[in-house]
């Protein structure tokens, strides 16, 4: 009960926005409203149909069309390639980061390199992806890859760079070598900004997900959307959109909660909301 009264002005508190955007959505495709860039709500699904287009594609039984029950199916697909992305990029980048915060030399060594991938879109790689893996889950998986790492690069970099240099004196005082003073001082000192780029890349990940699945799968989320679009369903579209943006919010909660699972009651998480 006490967790529940913790949450509860935090549930409440998020509420009036999406209530107040579902309003306004609703009365703008009703009237028809045209908004700045020249957008025209007349030419979107109301708030209705998209509701009705997610409980038939959750379980079927009310448009009876080829998308009908057919969620879970895409969802599936799409979770695993995001997490395998992902979870390389986590794996790849984490420990490069402290590397280079740890390392002058490494970080002269890799910095140049990285600022001259980092700037070029995950888009302008897809062809290249495509000619070098070929349509499938491992060039989709390549391509999340490459929208996380960099941020959970550059985030632990800055992170470790900025953990007080008197933890480390005062570790090695007390007789913790260099190499275990990475993982008992740096690593824990340094884990709010390694959480902020995970949280970064997570999103990122989702984001990235329906350009891969454009490149001729035919399962997953961004591959029902880009069919959506061919045949002009456009509660389909917005579905799928609120789908992923779903997935993604879960999928942020989840890093938190795993974090402090690993970390317990210690103080680092403190500002992780």
């Amino acid at each position: 009960m006490s967790r529940i009264r913790k949450i509860a002005p935090k549930i409440l508190l998020s509420l009036p926005v999406p209530i107040v955007i579902l309003v306004l959505w609703s009365q703008g495709v009703k009237y028809g409203w045209t908004l700045p860039f020249d957008i025209r709500l007349s030419r979107v699904p109301a708030p209705s149909a998209v509701l009705r287009r997610i409980a038939d594609l959750t379980v079927g039984g009310y448009l009876n069309d080829p998308y009908s029950g057919t969620l879970w199916k895409h969802t599936y697909a799409s979770v695993v390639r995001v997490f395998s992305g992902f979870g390389l990029a986590a794996i790849t980048g984490i420990p490069l980061g402290v590397l280079m915060g740890r390392s002058k030399i490494a970080s002269e060594l890799l910095e140049p390199t990285i600022n001259l991938i980092r700037p070029i879109p995950v888009t302008a790689w897809v062809p290249l992806a495509l000619i070098m893996i070929g349509i499938g889950d491992r060039s989709t998986i390549f391509l999340v890859f490459l929208a996380a790492l960099f941020p959970i690069i550059l985030n632990t970099v800055t992170a470790v760079e900025q953990v007080p240099e008197r933890l480390l004196e005062a570790s090695a005082m007390l007789g913790t070598s260099r190499a275990k003073a990475l993982w008992k001082v740096v690593f824990p000192a340094a884990l709010p900004g390694i959480i902020g780029g995970l949280r970064i890349a997570v999103g990122l990940a989702w984001a990235l997900l329906v350009v891969g699945e454009m490149t001729g799968i035919t399962v997953g989320l961004g591959a029902m959307i880009t069919e959506a679009k061919e045949v002009s369903k456009t509660d389909l579209i917005v579905a799928g959109m609120f789908i992923i943006g779903i997935l993604g919010f879960l999928s942020d909660r989840l890093i938190i909660w795993i974090v402090r699972l690993i970390a317990g009651r210690r103080p680092i998480l403190a500002g992780s909301k």
